[in-house]
C-alpha cells in the first residue's frame, strides 16, 4: 500500500476494471432509456452507486431524484431531454442494484441547520430559497460571495476566507473574475459571518496552516501568506513540477491536507495527486491519471481532508449536481464510497424547512482537534448562472451545514484479522457530549469492512463492558469482511435516540507511514552498440525508504524485451537519487516500444510507471 499508483493514459489500471464509458464519447442519438444504458453498459460495481452521462449542452439542468434513478433534465436548444442515470448492479448477485443503508453513504451525515438568527423572506432570491436564515454563513445585498473556508484561530473567532465580487457588476455572476477574497469572523462556526477586511484580488480560496504556524490562503494562479489570520498577506506563486506527468485538467481548484510531518498532500481540480515538503515549496506530481470515480462527469471542486485514521476526499461533478466520497490511507491510492456525497436538497432547518439551492459548489469543511469534519462548507445560487444578472433579485452565498462527527473508536485486537478469527474488540471514547454508555444503541451496531457494513453487513455485537468512561464491544467476528485491501474498520449503527452514529478505526497491524517510491519517466539515449538509460527516483513518504529492486522492460506487442535492473538506494523524504543503467542493441528498427519501471519496495507492492519509447528517435 506504500508504493505510488503510476500509469499512463494509454496502458491498464494497476487492478484492470470491466470497460467503462468514456466521459468524451459522443452522447447517444436519440437519446433514450436503452441508448443511454447501453452507453453505461459495464460499468464496475465499485464505481459507485450512481453514473453520471455528461451532457454537452447549456448548463439548465432540472434535477428530479426518484429512488435509485435519477433523471437529469437539459435544455439543449429548447428541447428539453431526459438522461437516465442508473445505478450498478449488485457486486453480490449481478441483480437489482444494492442501496447503502442509513449511514453507508456520506450525504447519510448532514445534519438540520440549526438557526443563527431568524427565517426570513426579506432577501433576495428565488422562491425556492426562501424563507432562510441569512445569519447562516455569509451574505448581502451589495456582494455576491463564492467559496472559501474557516479556521477557528486562537483568539477563539472563526475566521474566513471568501471570494466576492460586486453585485451589481455588469457581468452578474460571471464577474467572478474579477473577485476579491474577503476575511470574515463569526463567534460560532456557522455564523454570521462579518466581513472585518479584504485579503487581495483572487477566486475560489482555500486557507490552510504550515506547520510553523504561518496561514497560506490558495487562490487561483497563486496565494497569500501571513504570519497571523489578521495579515498583513503576502502575494506568491507556486512551483509545480508535474515530473514528466500529463497535468490533469490544468492547476486549478486546488485542495490541501497537511500530513503528520508537517508535508502536504495536494489535489488538483482534475484528480491529480501532487506532495510539497513544507506546503509552499516545491508541489511534485505523482500520478498521471485521475484519482476520481471512473464514471463520466464534469468533474471539479475537489476538497481533501486529513484525520487521525484516513483521507477524505470529495469530488463535485458540478454538470451532474452531484458528488462523490473517497478514502485513502495515504492520500495516492483511493477506494470509491457508495452513493453520493451530496446533491441538491441537503439544506433543511431544524423545523424542516428546506431551502431547495439550484447548486452546491466549492465544497470545504471545517475540522476539529482529530481532523474530523464537523460541517461543511458550500457555495450556493438560486438559479442557473447565467441568469445572475446584474442588480437583479439573484445572488450567490456562503452556506454552512453541520455534520454527524464520526466517534473516535480503537480497535483492541493486535493481530490481524483473519476468517479463523472469533471476536473482535473495539473501544468507543466518550467525548464531551457523547456517553458511549448511554448514548449507543448496542443492538443496531454493525462492525468490519467498509464494503460490507455500508450495504447492512458485518459483525454483531455479542458482549460489552466498562472501560472507565469508554465502552469496549465485542463482536462476534464473523462476516467482517475485512481482508488485505482494507485499511480500515468502519461502525455503523444508532444512538439511543434513533440517530446516525459511525466511526473508523485504524487496523493496528498495518504499517500508515510507508516509503512512496516515485520514479519519472526514464531518460534512454544511444551510447555505443547499446543504450544508457537514467531514471530519476524520489521518495515521497513521510519515512526514509529502504534499497528496493527496480526493474526496466520494453513492451512492443505481445513481445517483452528485458532491458536493465538496478537498485535504488535508501532514500529519506522527499530525497531523491538518479539510477543510471545500460542495456545492449535489443531494439528492433522502426519499431516504437512502452517502457515499464517498476520498483518492488519490501513488503509492499509493485509500482510501475509505463511510457512510450521510439529508438529510432533515440539513434540520430
Amino acid at each position: 500500500m506504500g508504493g505510488i499508483r503510476e500509469c499512463s493514459p494509454e496502458s491498464p489500471a494497476p487492478n484492470p476494471q470491466p470497460p467503462i464509458p468514456n466521459p468524451q464519447s459522443p452522447i447517444p442519438n436519440p437519446v433514450t432509456k436503452e441508448t443511454t444504458a447501453q452507453h453505461l453498459r459495464g460499468l464496475p460495481p465499485s464505481a459507485i452507486a450512481i453514473a453520471v452521462l455528461a451532457v454537452v449542452a447549456r448548463d439548465e439542468e432540472r434535477y428530479d431524484a426518484r429512488m435509485n434513478t435519477v433523471h437529469l433534465a437539459k435544455c439543449v436548444t429548447g428541447l428539453t431531454v431526459a438522461i437516465l442515470l442508473t445505478t450498478a448492479p449488485c457486486p453480490t448477485t449481478g441483480g437489482e442494484p444494492e442501496k447503502p443503508v442509513f449511514g453507508g453513504q456520506f450525504m447519510d451525515r448532514f445534519l438540520p441547520m440549526p438557526l443563527q438568527g431568524r427565517l426570513t423572506d426579506d432577501t433576495w432570491g428565488a422562491d425556492s430559497v426562501k424563507p432562510r436564515d441569512v445569519d447562516n454563513g455569509i451574505e448581502d445585498r451589495q456582494w455576491s460571495y463564492w467559496g472559501g473556508n474557516a479556521k477557528l484561530a486562537a483568539d477563539g473567532k472563526y475566521h474566513l476566507y471568501v471570494a466576492r465580487w460586486r453585485e451589481d457588476h455588469p457581468r452578474g455572476h460571471h464577474a467572478w473574475g474579477g473577485s476579491l477574497v474577503a476575511h470574515a469572523v463569526a463567534d460560532r462556526p456557522m455564523g454570521p459571518y462579518r466581513v472585518k477586511d479584504t485579503v487581495g484580488k483572487g477566486h475560489n480560496p482555500e486557507v490552510f496552516r504550515l506547520a510553523d504556524g504561518r496561514y497560506v490562503i490558495y487562490v487561483i494562479g497563486g496565494y497569500y501568506i501571513a504570519d497571523d489570520v489578521d495579515g498583513p498577506w503576502q502575494r506568491e506563486k507556486f512551483e509545480f513540477n508535474p515530473r514528466g506527468r500529463r497535468i490533469i485538467a490544468g492547476l486549478s481548484n486546488l485542495t490541501f491536507a497537511r500530513r503528520e510531518d508537517g508535508s502536504f498532500l495536494m489535489v488538483c481540480r482534475g484528480g491529480g495527486v501532487w506532495f510539497s515538503k513544507t506546503g509552499i515549496s516545491p508541489y511534485y506530481q505523482v500520478t498521471d491519471r485521475r484519482v476520481y470515480p471512473p464514471v463520466p462527469g464534469a468533474f471539479e471542486d475537489p476538497v481533501v481532508w486529513r484525520t487521525n485514521v484516513q483521507y477524505h476526499l470529495i469530488v463535485n461533478d458540478w454538470r451532474g449536481r452531484i458528488a462523490y466520497h473517497l478514502r485513502s490511507r495515504d492520500g495516492i491510492d483511493w477506494k470509491i464510497e457508495p452513493g453520493t456525497a451530496y446533491r441538491p436538497g441537503i439544506a433543511v432547518y431544524e423545523d424542516g424547512t428546506k431551502v431547495d439551492w439550484y447548486k452546491y459548489e466549492r465544497p470545504k469543511v471545517l475540522q476539529d482537534e482529530h481532523g474530523r469534519a464537523t460541517q461543511m462548507h458550500f457555495a450556493v445560487i438560486d438559479v442557473v448562472k447565467n441568469d445572475d444578472k446584474a442588480s437583479d433579485d439573484h445572488s450567490s452565498k456562503h452556506i454552512c451545514i453541520p455534520l454527524t462527527v464520526g466517534r473516535l473508536l480503537t480497535l483492541l485486537d493486535k493481530p490481524r484479522i483473519t476468517a479463523d478469527t472469533k471476536t473482535i474488540r473495539l473501544r468507543i471514547a466518550a467525548e464531551q457530549g457523547f456517553d458511549p454508555h448511554a448514548d449507543v444503541d448496542v443492538g443496531s451496531l454493525r462492525f468490519g469492512a467498509a464494503e460490507k457494513v455500508n450495504f447492512g453487513g458485518g459483525c454483531k455485537a455479542i458482549e460489552t463492558e466498562r472501560s472507565g468512561d469508554d465502552f469496549i464491544i465485542t463482536f462476534d467476528a464473523a462476516g467482517s469482511g475485512i481482508t488485505e485491501d482494507n485499511f480500515a474498520a468502519k461502525l455503523i449503527g444508532k444512538t439511543s435516540d434513533g440517530k446516525l452514529l459511525f466511526g473508523y478505526a485504524r487496523l493496528p497491524w498495518l504499517n500508515y507511514l510507508e516509503p512512496a517510491l516515485s520514479a519519472c519517466p526514464p531518460s534512454i539515449t544511444k551510447q555505443g552498440d547499446g543504450f544508457a538509460i537514467a531514471v530519476e527516483v524520489q521518495n515521497f513518504s513521510q519515512v526514509a525508504s529502504t534499497p528496493a529492486p527496480l526493474r526496466i522492460v520494453g513492451h512492443t506487442g505481445d513481445r517483452e524485451v528485458e532491458l536493465a535492473s538496478g537498485t535504488v538506494p535508501a532514500l529519506a523524504p522527499f530525497e531523491k537519487t538518479v539510477v543510471e543503467l545500460t542495456c545492449g542493441n535489443v531494439f528492433k528498427p522502426g519499431v516504437s516500444y512502452e517502457t515499464s519501471v517498476m520498483i518492488r519496495p519490501e513488503g509492499q507492492r509493485k509500482v510501475t510507471l509505463r511510457r512510450k519509447f521510439d529508438p529510432a528517435s533515440k539513434a540520430k
